[in-house]
C-alpha cells in the first residue's frame, strides 16, 4: 500500500529555528513539505491559494504573527505551533491548535506530535464509517452495516482529537464523529472524570495518580494542569 502523505508548510522568522523545524519534518515521510517561509505575510498568499494539511508555525513574527495567520487559515486541519514562549499556549488553543511545542524542539516530543498527526488523519477517515447512539447504560456504534453494542461500564477512557473522540475499552477502540466536550455533556458520560483537555476516564478504573499522570488499567494518561483539582482525594 502506498504511503499516505500530508502537505505541510513551515513558517518561522528565525533562520536556525526554521531549518531545525524543516530537519525534524524531513524525518517523517508522512509529511510533504511544500513551502518554507520566513514571514507569515509571505506565507498567507501561498496558503490562500493552496490547500494544505499541516501547518508548523512560529508565533512571535513581525507584521503578522502566527496566531493571526492561523485565524486566516482555520480550514487547515492541523496547526502545530512551535514557539519560544510557553505563555501563548492558551491563545493558541483558542485558534484550534493541534499541538504546542516549546523551542528548542526535542526529538521525542516532535515524534509524539507526528504520531498524533498520523492518528488524527487515520481517525478522520475511519470516523466517517461510524455513528453513535446513546442509551441509559449502553451506547451503540454503527460500523458500516453493523451495530456494535458497548456497555458504558466497559469504557475505560475517552480520548479527544479535535472533532473526533476515541472510545477505549480494555480490548477495543472505536472512533466517533463527536468532540469529547460534546460527549461529556450527555447524560451517559456524565460520570466520566475530565483529567486533561484531551482525556476523560471512569473514576472506578483509576489505579494510581501521580503528579502528571493517571494510571488506568494498562494505560497511562496525562493530567492537565487545570484539571488536577478534579483528582483531589484519589490516591
Amino acid at each position: 500500500m502506498p504511503l499516505t502523505t500530508y502537505s505541510c508548510v513551515i513558517v518561522d522568522d528565525n533562520e536556525i529555528d526554521r531549518l531545525t523545524a524543516l530537519a525534524h519534518a524531513r524525518q517523517y515521510p508522512i509529511l510533504d513539505v511544500v513551502g518554507v517561509f520566513e514571514l507569515a505575510t509571505a506565507a498567507l498568499p501561498f496558503l490562500e491559494n493552496r490547500a494544505v494539511d499541516v501547518l508548523l508555525l512560529d508565533i512571535d513574527m513581525p507584521d503578522l504573527n502566527g496566531l493571526e495567520l492561523r485565524m486566516n487559515l482555520m480550514k487547515v486541519p492541523v496547526c502545530v505551533f512551535i514557539t519560544s514562549y510557553p505563555d501563548y499556549a492558551a491563545d493558541s488553543f483558542a485558534v484550534d491548535a493541534f499541538d504546542y511545542l516549546v523551542k528548542p524542539i526535542r526529538r521525542e516530543r516532535f515524534a509524539h506530535t507526528m504520531s498524533r498527526v498520523e492518528s488524527f488523519f487515520e481517525l478522520t477517515r475511519k470516523a466517517q464509517l461510524f455513528d453513535l447512539s446513546l442509551g441509559a447504560d449502553t451506547i451503540y456504534i454503527k460500523d458500516g452495516h453493523e451495530q456494535i453494542k458497548l456497555n458504558l461500564h466497559d469504557i475505560v477512557y475517552l480520548e479527544g482529537l479535535k472533532d473526533y473522540t476515541r472510545i477505549v475499552t480494555s480490548t477495543q477502540q472505536y472512533t466517533v464523529l463527536s468532540s469529547i466536550g460534546n460527549l461529556l455533556q450527555t447524560k451517559p458520560f456524565g460520570s466520566f472524570l475530565r483529567i486533561h483537555r484531551s482525556y476523560a476516564v471512569q473514576r472506578h478504573y483509576i489505579d494510581r495518580v501521580s503528579a502528571q499522570q493517571v494510571h488506568v488499567q494498562q494505560f497511562t494518561l496525562p493530567v492537565g494542569r487545570s484539571y488536577k483539582s478534579a483528582l483531589n482525594g484519589i490516591e
